[in-house]
Formats: C-alpha cells, structure tokens, sequence
C-alpha cells in the first residue's frame, strides 16, 4: 500500500481527534445523566440491564475505564489476564459434557495481543490485571482502526483521490456503530487485518495478504471469508500471465486463510461450536432457529404492542442490513473482492441465528463506506450523511456507556 505524507498526516490528526473526542463525550455523558433502567430492546436484556446487573461480573466492574467495557468485553478480558478457563466467568451447561465457560465463543488473537500490550503497560503504570488489560484492549483496538484507515484510504484512492479517500476513511469512524473502535473489542484489530488484506490483494501483493487474512481468521471467524477476494485477485492475475508453477505456489500461498481457519477449529473449534449452540443460540446450521429469530425480530417490529425500545432496536438492526446489501451490489463491479467479501459476511450474519448486532458486524463489510465516499462526492449527501451518523453514533455510545445492549 501506498500512502502520501500528507494523506498519513491528515489520517492520523482525524484518527486521533476521533478518539479523543469519543473518550472525552463517554466521560461526559456519565457524568451528566443516568438512563432510566431496564433496557427494553430485547426480549432477554431487562434481566441484564438493571443496576446491579454488572454486580457478578468482576472483568466490568473494574473502576478504571469502566466506560469502554461491556457485554463481550468481559470474555476478552478474562482470557487476556487468565485463559479460556477462568473460574470467574459464567460456565454453559452442555448436554452430555462437561461444563465450557462461555469465553470459548470468542477468538484468541485479540485478547493475546492484548495480553502482550500490558507486558510494557504495567511496567509504566502501577494497575492492577483488569485495568490493565482494558487499556491494552482499547489501545490494540485503536491501533487497528489506525490500520483500517489507512487500508480502506488505499482501496478508494484510485477512484476517489486522496481527499476521497479520506473522506472514506472518515465515514468508518463515524458510522453509529464506529464507537465500538475504540471499546474493548475486537472490531478495531478485524478492520485492519481484513481492510488490509482487500487493499494488498488490490495491489496484487497477494503473499501479505493472505499472511493477514490469515491472522483475520483468529480474530473473527468472518475472516475465512476473505478467500473470496484472494481468489478473485489471483484469477485476475492469471488473466495477465501464462499459468505457471511460480503463479500455482502462489494460488497455494492463498489457502493460507483456510489452513489458519483449520488449525483454529482443531485447537478450540469444538468448544466455540457448543458455546455457541447452547448459550448464544448462533449456528450456520440451524436453519430451523434462524427462521424463527427473523420471524420473531419482523412480528416484534410490526405489532402495535411492542415497546418502543425493541421496535427502535431492530429498526436499526434492518436498515444497517439494507444500506450494507444495496451497498455490495453497488460496488460489485468496480470493486468485486471487497464486495463479495462483505455480501459473505452479511449472509454469515444474517443467517446464523435471530437477527442480532447486524449493525455492529457491518462495521467489516467494506463496501458500505466505499460507496459513502462515493456519494459523498455530493456537499448535501456528506453533511446529511455525517450528521445522521454522528446523531446516531451519539445515542448508541450513550447506551453503551451505561451498560445497555446496542449490539
């Protein structure tokens, strides 16, 4: 990838202020308000949303930015400072098996950065593991999205310029869902390993790019899906050349993805699978749950009697599936890897279990801010576009902040 100084310099100055604004709003807001609780957006979050919720859950209780942790966070944290079987954290009961604690639905990568980062952090700060860890977590996922930036610049550049490309770049902070760059999460560190493998594979430097998509993979199980793209690069590029066995060590170099993808199942895929099944209720397989989630998410939508948080809720949900799709194929054809790319993703999300964080997973579908920047060519679509994001992005960190389900 190729990028000007000024280009570097810009990314880095909004990259920066985004994240400094971000963390200052979330001190602000709990400062100066407390929602009235429980959340009612799903059926199960009353249950996990009051005000001693969080009481049981030593990993987001921790007062040290307390702010940039919850749901999921708390998985990510206990396996960065214990492993995968931590006594503090929920088992899930399986049929037939021995207990499974629920860390094992999430992958390795993230928090064992995460582990690496407080080796130095905690020789300069004087925390203890948790705090720790949460700055390290939140540190790694900045970086990342540093790295998304400057990957997602690189796609467009070509089409859009600089200034487009920036202006792409731009719209992946503020979507309403961008926050979560900047939590103790692992979308942060996705975005540049798999934002990083499309912008190589473009380039034609096919190598890196199944090296980080192999990385990708033990970050979000969505990363096996960047063989896609890698396919598609290496049959353009046998389009140019005689095939020969330097081009078929090449196409081999690609299935790195699908190897790193089977050493993960063999080490912690099992486990992944029955946590997943039995406590999450997620599967690629479950065709029978996942019709009956839709169902369910479209009746809740439509019936005068559900309450307005729900409804709200999955509005959201379904709009930000509807922009991704109708953003794929729009950019199919000038940018058909990263599209494909992010139509497999939207079916893996859509269509393995009730439909449920849609909006934060198209955080990874490429495609949704190639084709803003696009329009954003437009002085009226850019300014109506930042100021809904921006609006929504607000809403959504707030209820975040205070430990309410977003996504």
């Amino acid at each position: 990838m190729r990028l000007d100084r000024r280009s570097l310099t810009l990314l880095c100055s909004m990259w920066l202020a985004w994240a400094v604004i971000l963390i200052g709003f979330q001190n602000l807001v709990e400062a100066r308000m407390e929602p009235k609780r429980p959340d009612y957006a799903l059926e199960w979050t009353p249950r996990e949303t009051g005000r001693t919720s969080q009481h049981d859950k030593p990993y987001l209780i921790e007062p040290f930015m307390n702010r940039h942790v919850s749901w999921d966070s708390e998985f990510y944290l206990s396996i960065a400072v214990v492993g995968y079987d931590d006594p503090a954290v929920r088992l899930v009961q399986i049929p037939g098996q021995r207990p499974l604690s629920m860390n094992y639905a999430f992958f390795p990568l993230y928090p064992l950065m995460m582990r690496a980062v407080s080796l130095p952090l905690r020789a300069l700060f004087a925390l203890n593991d948790i705090a720790t860890a949460t700055l390290a977590g939140v540190f790694v996922a900045l970086l990342g999205t540093l790295g998304g930036l400057i990957a997602l610049h690189d796609l467009v550049r070509d089409e859009l310029g600089a200034d487009g490309g920036l202006r792409t770049a731009f719209y992946l902070l503020i979507f309403p869902s961008g926050f979560f760059l900047a939590q103790v999460y692992s979308e942060g560190l996705f975005v540049a390993l798999a934002f990083g493998a499309l912008a190589l594979s473009a380039r034609g430097r096919l190598t890196w790019a199944a090296l980080l998509a192999a990385l990708a993979v033990w970050v979000r199980s969505a990363g096996v899906l960047l063989l896609l793209p890698l396919g598609i690069a290496w049959l353009q590029r046998l389009r140019q050349r005689p095939f020969t066995r330097r081009e078929l060590a090449l196409g081999l170099t690609l299935l790195l993805p699908a190897l790193s993808f089977g050493l993960w199942w063999l080490t912690l895929g099992d486990q992944f699978h029955l946590v997943e099944d039995n406590w999450f209720g997620r599967s690629l397989t479950d065709w029978e749950r996942t019709r009956w989630g839709w169902q369910k998410a479209i009746e809740s939508l439509r019936s005068a009697d559900t309450v307005s948080q729900m409804r709200v809720y999955y509005a959201l949900e379904f709009v930000a599936l509807g922009l991704a799709l109708i953003a794929c194929l729009l950019t199919l054809r000038r940018y058909p890897g990263p599209a494909l790319f992010g139509l497999a993703v939207l079916a893996m999300t859509a269509f393995s279990g009730a439909p449920q964080s849609l909006i934060r997973y198209v955080l990874m579908v490429p495609s949704v801010f190639i084709q803003a920047g696009r329009l954003g060519r437009s002085v009226v679509f850019d300014r109506a576009w930042t100021t809904a994001s921006l609006l929504l992005m607000g809403l959504l960190v707030t209820l975040f902040t205070f430990d309410m389900w977003v996504a």
